[in-house]
């Protein structure tokens, strides 16, 4: 999940957006400080020390060291299975909430430093998870399709145009029939702080053609402290991908 950081202010670092803007770290933490509206997005094509960046010191507010409830409840009732895809993984707790309810779990992230420690918790678990540092928007790479994807906090990071490209990779990369299971930052939460805020009627825009949204619900995160609220406001959505007709 991006909600950002850094030790000092940068400004225009790796982020795409219509507008100038910041990011700003605090108490360990960082946070996009939105000089006009909260339209500041990143991109998933950039470079990738700036998304190792965010794991270089104390953990980002998404990465809490424990899957989101809501995947919880999926795995617990048999929904992670076959072979998953986990795009966005970060430091894989998806990915190993996966493989240890039986799914041939891969998670995939563009940042290095989260895919190592990704590893590293898999191997000290003892979970036969797989990890591979690559850029999401090139999962047809990968050379093979998947029954379940999950993305726990990625779709928000996108602007316009690319999150075009990631529902185009997205519906590539399962197969008919597959659901995609997406978590995201929702236009409830209140301020301005944190990533680029989804709306209902963006997700069912974006998910139409060649999709079929079996539900779409409000959720919430769990994140570390910093934003004044230990959760913050989400959607989260089924989605399957059709068959060509």
């Amino acid at each position: 999940m991006i909600l950002c950081g850094g030790l000092v202010a940068v400004e225009d670092s790796g982020l795409t957006c219509a507008r100038r803007h910041r990011i700003v770290w605090a108490s360990g933490m960082c946070f996009q400080e939105v000089l006009r509206e909260n339209e500041n997005v990143t991109e998933a094509g950039a470079p990738q020390h700036d998304w190792d960046d965010s794991y270089a010191g104390p953990p980002p507010p998404w990465d809490i060291g424990r899957p989101q409830p809501a995947l919880v409840r999926l795995a617990e009732a048999g929904t992670l299975t076959g072979a998953l895809l986990d795009v966005g993984c970060g430091t894989g707790e998806h990915t190993i909430l996966a493989a240890r309810h039986g799914a041939r779990a891969l998670g995939v992230d563009v940042s290095a430093r989260a895919i190592e420690t990704a590893r590293r918790k898999a191997a000290a678990r003892g979970v036969d998870a797989s990890f591979r540092v690559l850029d999401v928007l090139r999962l047809g790479t990968l050379g093979e399709t998947f029954d379940t994807l999950v993305d726990s906090g990625l779709f928000h990071v996108f602007d316009d145009a690319t999150r075009g490209r990631y529902v185009t990779a997205a519906h590539a990369a399962l197969r008919p029939g597959g659901h995609l299971h997406l978590m995201c930052f929702s236009d409830h939460q209140p301020g301005d702080r944190g990533p680029r805020r989804v709306t209902e009627d963006e997700l069912r825009a974006a998910f139409g053609a060649g999709w079929r949204i079996v539900s779409l619900a409000p959720d919430r995160f769990e994140i570390n402290p910093g934003l004044g609220t230990p959760t913050a406001e989400a959607w989260f959505a089924d989605v399957v991908r059709l068959a060509p007709r």
